[in-house]
């Protein structure tokens, strides 16, 4: 039996993750933010379901959790940093607090609890991290400049925390996903203010002039079919399933591409970089 910790476990790809897990039947620590949202797992799971609340973004909060749950609960085989949310908005728009805000969560936040976990990992001499990251860690996006700049952030600091923790024994991977039908584009999207200046590129990108508002994307969401979206994205069973495959392999790599679309995602952005860096005739891309 795996003891996996999984942070923003609440709902989408991390509640996904964590069911996944119950349903082999191992033990998860599911950080949230708001109490009751795993009820149901506890009901249904008991004493294998450990809920605790978690805000990531704080260094003192994570140390203070990640001590109690090796303490009281034991050093977690796979760790799983999934929390993170989409900040969507031109670079020029973009206010220091909502950057500050973008980074705290979504590389900070995996930052804190990789650090907290690395020593009992270390003293057992095994353990997984597992950074979820995106296709957009690999390209980019207009609107989505400073998530993707979290993502890249992520895979550069994850990338070298590998080659320093595989002497201990530990493994770090990287999950660069497609879209899956979470709330990702709902309530863990958050917009910025508009600048008239990018209406068009808004147009272009979202089918929009102007950000919605949070009533607009509520009601967008009540409104609209569950199967016109799981139509669109795949189920973030999906990619639960293929993160139990990828850990069972005998030694996963670093990254793993999942999701519909992805890997030819993954495939465009380096080719437009290999396009781009071939025009400075002093460069000669590998074969």
């Amino acid at each position: 039996m795996r003891l996996w910790l999984i942070t923003g476990a609440g709902r989408g790809l991390g509640r996904a993750f964590a069911e996944a897990a119950l349903e082999r039947g191992d033990r998860v620590v599911a950080t949230i933010r708001r109490d009751g949202v795993l009820d149901d797992l506890v009901k249904e799971y008991g004493d294998r379901v450990v809920p605790r609340r978690l805000d990531v973004g704080s260094r003192a909060d994570v140390a203070a959790v990640v001590a109690d749950v090796v303490a009281t609960v034991g050093t977690p085989d796979v760790v799983v940093n999934n929390a993170g949310y989409g900040l969507v908005g031109a670079v020029e728009e973009l206010s220091e607090a909502e950057l500050r805000a973008q980074f705290d969560v979504n590389l900070y936040g995996a930052v804190w609890v990789s650090q907290a976990v690395l020593p009992a990992m270390r003293a057992r001499g095994s353990g997984r991290i597992v950074q979820v990251s995106s296709v957009g860690a690999v390209g980019h996006l207009p609107l989505f400049g400073a998530y993707n700049a979290t993502k890249w952030a992520l895979e550069g600091l994850s990338a070298a925390l590998a080659d320093e923790v595989r002497p201990f024994g530990i493994g770090v991977h990287l999950l660069q996903l497609g879209g899956f039908a979470t709330d990702w584009a709902g309530s863990s999207m958050r917009f910025t203010t508009a600048d008239p200046a990018y209406d068009g590129t808004r147009e272009a990108i979202l089918g929009l002039p102007s950000y919605p508002t949070a009533e607009q994307i509520a009601a967008a969401a009540e409104s609209a079919p569950a199967e016109s979206a799981e139509a669109a994205e795949e189920s973030p069973a999906v990619a639960a399933q293929a993160l139990l495959a990828f850990l069972d392999e005998p030694e996963p790599a670093l990254r793993k591409v999942i999701g519909t679309g992805a890997h030819a995602m993954v495939s465009a952005a380096l080719e437009w970089r290999r396009d781009d860096y071939a025009r400075d005739p002093a460069f000669t891309w590998p074969t």
